[in-house]
């Protein structure tokens, strides 16, 4: 009898596993049959100033549906094999009214992570993120942005923080009710309001309003490394004083 329980047993454990195992749904079953447009999702994570959470922040464009995120078991996994990559379940957040988006979610360990949506019919993907919430977390700084607020067009410059081996900055002004108001990347420490000579990427929808007179805004800046992780996450808010 106990040989035919220990039997029963076995089989149901072996039964469960094999459905666990059926149950994971990687990014290579997802794009089976699908037409897929790679490194073309803007991505890139951060971790939470004081929370354990990764913040997975990704730019939805008009028509994007079907938006999930994708992560590996451990960071020595290939990073382009996309059997690799299991879905997480995570509700999605809006960031700066929904213009951003954000899943915020509490990773055991360093993973590579990689976005996903569906646009005119195609699954887009973005470059792989390589999350550094303990190796690297993503430093939180308040003094290192300097404004000029003196005419309609602020200029904003910056120093890097701890990290150096920042390749790119994504920054933000936004109104004081959070909407979105220009999005843009530069290889340079410094952005003028709105002048887009050297900006490398903008996210600005439509050509953004002037800035109003003595009126509060907030400029947020990310600095983010090649692998998608952004190392340095500034918030300033200020009046304009022309």
């Amino acid at each position: 009898m106990k040989n035919y329980i220990l039997f029963v047993l076995g089989i149901f454990f072996i039964s469960c596993s094999e459905d666990l195992e059926q149950s994971l749904e990687t990014l290579q079953s997802t794009l089976e049959e699908k037409t897929v447009v790679v490194d073309n999702v803007i991505a890139c994570a951060a971790s939470a100033k004081e929370t354990s959470l990764v913040s997975v922040f990704l730019y939805p464009r008009s028509g994007a549906t079907n938006i999930e995120c994708y992560a590996t078991i451990t960071e020595t996994d290939d990073k382009n094999n996309y059997e690799n990559y299991i879905k997480v379940d995570a509700d999605l957040k809006d960031v700066f009214n929904g213009y951003l988006m954000k899943f915020d979610i509490n990773f055991d360990s360093e993973k590579w992570v990689i976005v996903s949506f569906i646009e005119d019919g195609k699954t887009h993907l973005s470059n792989p993120i390589r999350l550094k919430q303990y190796s690297k977390p993503t430093e939180y700084a308040v003094d290192n942005i300097t404004i000029d607020t003196t005419s309609a067009m602020p200029t904003f410059e910056w120093e890097n923080g701890t990290y150096l081996d920042t390749k790119i900055y994504f920054q933000v002004l936004s109104d004081a009710d959070n909407n979105l108001i220009s999005g843009t990347y530069t290889f340079d420490k410094n952005f003028q309001f709105y002048n887009l000579d050297n900006v490398v990427l903008n996210i600005t929808k439509n050509n953004p309003p002037e800035l109003a007179a003595d009126t509060n805004y907030i400029f947020t800046l990310m600095g983010v490394s090649e692998d998608n992780w952004v190392n340095l996450f500034s918030e300033k808010p200020f009046v304009t004083r022309f």
